[in-house]
């Protein structure tokens, strides 16, 4: 009785010893390696471009553009994800950035390449390799480059994501989130496809022909491989040649009736000779039947190709015609001007270059003014086809009266000028009929300014137009009326901030005194572009792209700017009031003599800006960055500056009565004449006991530390120790 209980304890340790000894299964193993090394080379970018984003909060006063590896990398993600990416010379970033956003481009090529060199060379990874899972052949050796390259590529990644990717793409609303788990189901779906075969292969492993074994057991090859390679297979474990385990680990077995059954009855394959020695007939008349079609095929199309060919001739020989009728019917001597009228109007619906190139000449040569006003009429019934050719005419005459502006006779400059305002007008008319398919359409460099030399002055007027996709750059638009106008459109897949965004490109453009009054302007390029005295209330300028623009007595009221890029640009003067300026990018901007009442600055960039005798009442200026900033003469009353970096800034006779500088960072900031508060006059009467002086109207400095502040006096000194901020001379 007594053996009988010895000998069951010792069973039942026997067992918990090898519970708790036993390996944890392959499948939870694989999941564990994969998870591992997809998380290794996920990091390897993540932390890097974390980095590069951190980098860019820091004051720095150098800003460049990304290298062009970054750029592309962006571009075709952007292209890819149909998301929007800011051109690299519109994006600004400091140097520290560009260096991190480079390692994050290519680590993670490296790190995924070192493992798809070790899965090939040895079989495993270091994941892999700490799990106890391995990746072989059929003939259970290491796999190689080139069948890792499949598995991995092709099977693993290539066809779960393309097909996330297409079904994202045919989505109604493709939202990245949508894509993020599509990708998900669809990779670990993959992964799953092992749960159904019956020796537990994914779909990649049955692409490449590879099996993943258990590196810590014996390893048996499974039914359906070649005789030979396990004879071969055997042989060579058997001999200890170099072979997949090189280690201590147990050789690599057979089983013998396997390979006897595989021997003695090997798997039968026809090829296509024997099929067709067995059924002739059967592939003679499939062979006629490709031929038939083969050659039908080819007389259809050839016959399509002739009779498109014939029609592509015949339509030309009628335009020719009519065109050279309608030359001949406007050369005629006795025409009148209702014919001559017709004539030019018939041109206008040919079409063709030709026509439209005569049709400009006429357009800058005529004099009658029903006549060019007939001319443009027929070049607006072309379309925006027309818009070359009046682009280059309207360029070629403003450049002979700019050139001949003191040296030609009155007459020849009015007759100038009247040529420029007649392609003025005509190309308004186009923009206005045709505005929103536009898009790619080059207007760089066109004159559509009024001219003050004659009393008929040309001024462009167009309301709700949609300019999307043109380019206007360096284009003189000044004085222009283009209240509530488009100059982004969501593309064609009528989604907002995706790849297919068409923009317009005001980069420097002449918009001085331009009405631009609920304009929708977001992510527009506009750099250097002249945009003084320019009424933008209520514009829309999100991310808008505005390094060393020039708003100087701007109207931005309403305004929204959040996120733009206004980098030593220049607001002297202007109306920011109740703006939208949260996250802007000012460094280095002259605003001297701004209004920005209640204008909204959180977390801006306002390094190094000049803030000069700004009035900043009741703005929001909460975690913006305010260092080496100049606001000297400024009004700050009741400006909430909580949280604020005011390193080394110049607040010398700024008001800041009632303003909150708790949190504020303020090392080395100038405080000479800086108005803290309203001193309270004195109560009448005699007292015995002096009591201290009372304030009102004053800056809110709990907790703030005053100890590295230049220039203080006694009084803000005091003020400072008694409402709660510190100073070494404090009590």
């Amino acid at each position: 009785m007594a053996n009988s209980s010895v000998r069951r304890n010792a069973n039942r340790a026997r067992r918990s010893v090898q519970a708790k000894s036993k390996p944890l299964p392959l499948a939870t193993r694989r999941f564990a390696a994969w998870a591992v090394e997809v998380s290794l080379v996920a990091l390897s970018g993540l932390i890097p471009y974390s980095l590069g984003e951190q980098a860019k909060l820091e004051p720095s006063g150098e800003q460049v553009t990304p290298n062009p590896v970054v750029a592309l990398t962006q571009k075709a993600i952007a292209s890819t994800l149909t998301i929007s990416a800011e051109p690299s010379d519109r994006r600004l970033v400091t140097p520290l950035t560009n260096i991190f956003w480079s390692v994050a481009v290519i680590t993670p090529l490296l790190v995924g390449g070192w493992q798809l060199y070790l899965l090939g060379k040895t079989g495993s990874t270091l994941p892999k390799r700490w799990l106890g899972v391995r990746v072989v052949s059929a003939a259970g050796t290491v796999p190689g480059l080139s069948r890792i390259a499949i598995r991995e590529t092709l099977g693993m990644w290539g066809l779960p994501l393309s097909v996330a990717y297409i079904m994202w793409r045919a989505t109604a609303f493709p939202h990245l989130g949508i894509f993020f788990g599509l990708s998900c189901f669809f990779v670990l779906g993959e992964g799953m496809t092992a749960r159904f075969h019956r020796q537990r292969r994914c779909w990649h492993d049955l692409i490449a022909g590879t099996y993943v074994v258990d590196a810590n057991r014996a390893m048996t090859i499974l039914p359906g491989t070649r005789a030979k390679q396990l004879i071969g297979s055997a042989s060579v474990q058997g001999a200890g040649s170099k072979g997949l385990y090189n280690s201590p680990s147990p050789q690599l077995q057979t089983q013998p009736s396997v390979a006897k059954s595989v021997i003695n009855k090997p798997k039968v394959r026809r090829s296509w000779w024997q099929l067709m020695r067995q059924h002739p007939n059967l592939l003679l008349f499939l062979a006629f039947l490709s031929c038939m079609v083969a050659v039908l095929g080819t007389l259809i199309g050839i016959q399509i190709y002739i009779q498109a060919q014939k029609y592509q001739r015949q339509l030309a020989e009628n335009k020719s015609t009519q065109f050279l009728t309608l030359i001949q019917h406007l050369d005629a001597s006795g025409t009148t001007l209702s014919d001559r009228q017709r004539a030019i109007l018939a041109l206008g619906t040919i079409g063709d270059p030709q026509v439209l190139q005569l049709l400009v000449d006429l357009l800058g040569q005529e004099q009658r003014r029903e006549i060019i006003a007939t001319v443009q009429q027929a070049l607006v019934s072309s379309g925006s086809s027309a818009l070359p050719y009046l682009h280059r005419l309207n360029q070629s005459v403003a450049n002979e009266i700019a050139a001949g502006r003191y040296s030609s006779s009155p007459t020849e400059l009015a007759r100038r000028t009247q040529q420029l305002q007649a392609t003025q007008q005509a190309i308004g008319k186009i923009l206005a009929v045709y505005g929103g398919r536009l898009q790619g359409i080059d207007l760089s460099r066109i004159n559509l300014a009024p001219s003050t030399s004659q009393e008929r002055v040309f001024t462009l007027e167009l309301e709700r137009v949609n300019f999307a996709g043109i380019g206007f750059k360096g284009a003189n638009l000044n004085h222009a009326s283009l209240p509530s106008s488009q100059w982004r459109d969501a593309g064609a897949d009528r989604h907002w901030d995706t790849f297919d965004d068409a923009i317009a490109n005001l980069s420097h453009a002449q918009m001085k005194g331009a009405n631009l009054t609920k304009a929708n302007l977001s992510r527009v390029p506009m750099e250097r572009i002249e945009l003084m005295q320019a009424n933008l209330n209520q514009a829309n300028l999100s991310a808008a792209s505005l390094g060393h623009a020039n708003l100087s007595s701007a109207q931005l009221v309403g305004a929204n700017l959040q996120a733009a890029t206004l980098v030593d640009a220049s607001l002297t003067g202007a109306n920011l009031s109740t703006a939208n300026l949260s996250d802007v990018n000012l460094h280095a901007a002259r605003l001297s003599r701004v209004s920005a009442l209640g204008t909204r600055l959180q977390s801006a960039n306002l390094t190094k800006s000049n803030w000069q005798g700004a009035d900043l009442s009741s703005a929001d200026l909460s975690h913006s960055n305010l260092s080496h900033a100049d606001l000297s003469l400024a009004r700050l009353s009741n400006t909430n500056l909580s949280h604020a970096q005011m390193q080394n800034i110049n607040l010398r006779q700024a008001d800041l009565r009632m303003a909150d500088l708790r949190g504020a960072n303020l090392a080395g900031a100038d405080f000479q004449g800086t108005i803290l508060f309203s001193p309270q006059p004195p109560a009448s009467g005699d007292r015995f006991i002096a009591t201290p002086p009372e304030y009102t109207q004053a800056a809110l400095v709990q907790g703030v530390n005053f100890s590295q502040v230049k220039n203080l006096d006694a009084q803000q000194i005091a003020y400072i120790c008694v409402y709660g901020g510190y100073h070494p001379r404090c009590p």
